[in-house]
């Protein structure tokens, strides 16, 4: 079993209503996942908690 299926992965609350266009994002410890919700199988990447408040507030302006 890999690190991803043990994680709790959630798609953003602006995903379409069929769900399949999404990024999925899951939290570990000093750690952010994200993957592609139509590839699950395939590596997604990390970044650091650091470094994805970083991203989300240059994005949120």
């Amino acid at each position: 079993m890999s690190i991803y299926s043990e994680l709790d992965w959630f798609k953003s609350s602006y995903s379409g209503s069929e769900g399949d266009s999404c990024v999925e994002v899951a939290f570990a410890a000093g750690a952010v996942h994200v993957r592609d919700s139509k590839e699950r199988g395939r590596p997604g990447f990390v970044a650091s908690s650091a470094a994805w408040r970083d991203f989300l507030e240059r994005v949120s302006h």
